[in-house]
Parts: structure tokens; C-alpha cells; sequence
């Protein structure tokens, strides 16, 4: 894998890296090649693409030259050896499951995780494979929920919701031991904020649509890992599943990384302020940002993460459907919907007010947390926002 030090300047690869303008006539964005297929001109050059689709452009579903340019970049951003860019972040975490497991085999997840990653666990347990979480990042309780057929780890860090920092170097020095494999996704933290194949994880994964894209027009997905497990993974789960990234969405992505590192900055530093009003707060219970100043003196924060991305969570001490649903109907500034990491502020809760109390804490989540997507608008526009929403 690649060190810091091959290559030391994100923003330099965030947006010039692999963009040569001398092929394009001095272009300075590469074109969208939205061809379908490439031909050859005889036989025996076809042939050759043809059994080495990997590094040939043959046919859009594999490879394409515009969406290479984006999988180079973030290869690079990861420092990692290969990436693959898939039409949805649940491809390509669907993806790397299904590429590291069998029937039969076990899956270990790491408290919290998108739901849409444990809903598709769910589904494959009608191929025979299973899965339990453990709501603890500590290491030797890690250990006791190892089976003799777990077969992948699977990460967030921060974990899901509750931002809780997980020590990805001795879990991967964990995994190692057990010969498990283990599969992060990484879309908190962007590549800029935390590189977790330095650490020893086998395979990195993204959702585009978020910071990635940055702009709320995107939906697309990454695997970053090795080239001898993208090789497999390419020829298997990314051929034939059919998941793969257009062209159109590659331009979209492409333009989102090349302000990926100005729009990082400005969501850390509207983020850092609006956690810190939270936390201030006299209706606030708690709030889950590792950015705050008294998180940042976690080692682990210090050791894994270079920055702070505007997702967080905060929790109502009143926490109540109602009381959630009166903070949420409240607010002007901030949308209510789905998704993050875009530039625009969203606010969302998983408390339904049916069932939902008990499932939600089931999971060790606050029937009283509220998720915040920090966006671009000015810091102190949000906060009185929050404010007047908090304050009765």
C-alpha cells in the first residue's frame, strides 16, 4: 500500500492528479465518454482486451475512461492500490460482502451501522450466512464475539449515529490473527480525514453520493483495496452484479473532488461550532461529534482522524416522539430528509413515534437523538435556527 509520504498533498490530487489536459486539447475538464463500447482494430487486439477487461476498455459495464480517472483518485486519496466505482454506495458494500463471505460463513459488525448495511445482512441470511453486532468498541470484548466461522469484520468509524472511535488498527491486527477479513466503511471521514488501509484494513468503501459529490446531484458508491483482492472482486462481484458507475455520474464525482478539500474545511468548521452550542445547551443530553475540544483528547481521535466532517447527533435529555417531533417541525434553516454531506443542512431522527422506541434502543440509540448534517450555510445561521427550535 501506499505511505503518506508517496504522496503528501491530497489537494493536489483532489484536483489535478490523473487529469492530463494534452489527450483532451487542452481541455481542462476530461470529456464524458458515454460510449457503450470500444472496438479494436483486428482479432487478436480484441482478444486481448477481451481476457484483461480489468485494464482494457472493452465494454462500460467494467471499464470506462472517465470513470477511471475518478477510481485513480481515489485509489490515491485512500492510498490504497485499486479502486472501483459502483452506481450506488450499496453496491459497492454489497460488493465487498459478497466477496468476502460464503454460506456458512459469519459476520462480526462493530456497533452501529448504516441501516441499509444491516438490512442487506438480514437478506443474505437466506444464502446461509449470518451475522451479530457488538455494541462495544472494546478489544476483548471484540475477541469473545469471534466464532470459529467468522469470516469479515465490518466497520464505521465513527460508528453510526453514536460516533463512536474504533481502534482500526488492532482490530485489523485482530482479524489478521483470526485470518478474518475486514471491510470499513469510511464516508464520515472522506479519504481526506481518515485512511484506514494504513491502519490494516483489507477494503474501504464509500458512498460518493455524500461528501464525495458534495452537491446533492449524485447518487454512486467506491471499493478501495488491494489489486490482488480487486481482481477477484472485479471479475465476480463488479462484472457481474452490473453495478457499476456511468460516465455522467464519474464527470459529477470528478467535479466534487476537485473542491472535495475547501468544502471539507467549511463543514469541519460550522460543525465544530454548532456541536459546541449543543453541547452548551440546557435541553441537550449529550452530544456525538468526536470534533468537540474534550473528544479531540481521545487518543484514538488523535491517532486515526486528521479532521471532522459535519455529521453529527445530539440527544434530547426530554426524550420523547413528541418532544423530537417539536425540535424537527420547528427548525427553518435545516430541511428535514435523508442523505448527508452535501451542502445544504438536514435534520432527521430515527424516532417514528410507533414501534420504533423499542427497536431503536434495542440498537443502543436515544429515542431522543436528532441527526444533523452540517452544511454550508453560515455557522451562526444554524445555530440560531437550532436555538429557536430548542428554546420553548
Amino acid at each position: 500500500m501506499k505511505r503518506y509520504d508517496d504522496i503528501t498533498n491530497d489537494q493536489e490530487i483532489c484536483m489535478h492528479y490523473n487529469t492530463d489536459t494534452n489527450p483532451y486539447y487542452g481541455a481542462i475538464i476530461p470529456p464524458i465518454f458515454e460510449n457503450a463500447l470500444f472496438t479494436y482494430p483486428s482479432h487478436e487486439k480484441f482478444m486481448e482486451a477481451e481476457n484483461n477487461q480489468e485494464n482494457h476498455y472493452v465494454y462500460w459495464r467494467g471499464t470506462n475512461p472517465t470513470v477511471s480517472i475518478v477510481e485513480k483518485k481515489l485509489a490515491d486519496l485512500e492510498r490504497g492500490e485499486e479502486c472501483k466505482c459502483f452506481a450506488s454506495g450499496m453496491a459497492a458494500i454489497t460488493a465487498a460482502l459478497f466477496s468476502s463471505v460464503q454460506a456458512g460463513d459469519h459476520v462480526l459488525c462493530i456497533s452501529n451501522l448504516y441501516k441499509s448495511t444491516m438490512d442487506l445482512l438480514s437478506y443474505m441470511e437466506k444464502f446461509n450466512v449470518s451475522y451479530s453486532t457488538i455494541y462495544s468498541t472494546n478489544m476483548d470484548d471484540i475477541r469473545k464475539e469471534i466464532l470459529p466461522n467468522t469470516r469479515l469484520i465490518f466497520i464505521e468509524n465513527p460508528t453510526n449515529m453514536n460516533h463512536e472511535i474504533v481502534d482500526l488498527e488492532k482490530i485489523s491486527h485482530l482479524a489478521k490473527e483470526f485470518n478474518i477479513r475486514t471491510v470499513i466503511d469510511n464516508t464520515w471521514a472522506t479519504p481526506l480525514f481518515q485512511k484506514p488501509l494504513l491502519f490494516g484494513i483489507d477494503i474501504v468503501v464509500h458512498s460518493a453520493s455524500k461528501y464525495l459529490g458534495g452537491h446533492g446531484d449524485i447518487v454512486g458508491g467506491a471499493l478501495i483495496t488491494s489489486k490482488q483482492m480487486m481482481k477477484k472482486i472485479f471479475e465476480k462481484e463488479y462484472l457481474l452484479f452490473g453495478g457499476s458507475m456511468g460516465p455522467h455520474e464519474a464527470a459529477l464525482l470528478l467535479r466534487g473532488l476537485q473542491t472535495l478539500p475547501l468544502r471539507m474545511k467549511i463543514h469541519q468548521e460550522n460543525t465544530i461550532a454548532v456541536a459546541k452550542f449543543l453541547d452548551s445547551h440546557k435541553a441537550v443530553k449529550k452530544v456525538n461529534y468526536p470534533g468537540l475540544p474534550h473528544s479531540q483528547d481521545n487518543p484514538l481521535v488523535q491517532k486515526q482522524l486528521t479532521g471532522f466532517s459535519g455529521l453529527l447527533t445530539f440527544e434530547l435529555k426530554d426524550a420523547t416522539f413528541e418532544k423530537v417531533k417539536e425540535v424537527i417541525n420547528k427548525v427553518k434553516v435545516f430541511k428535514i430528509g435523508v442523505s448527508w454531506g452535501s451542502f445544504e443542512s438536514l435534520i432527521m431522527s430515527l424516532n417514528f413515534g410507533n414501534n420504533e422506541k423499542q427497536l431503536i434502543e434495542k440498537e443502543h440509540i436515544s429515542p431522543g437523538l436528532i441527526r444533523l448534517s452540517i452544511g454550508m450555510e453560515p455557522a451562526e445561521k444554524l445555530i440560531s435556527d437550532l436555538e429557536q427550535a430548542l428554546n420553548k
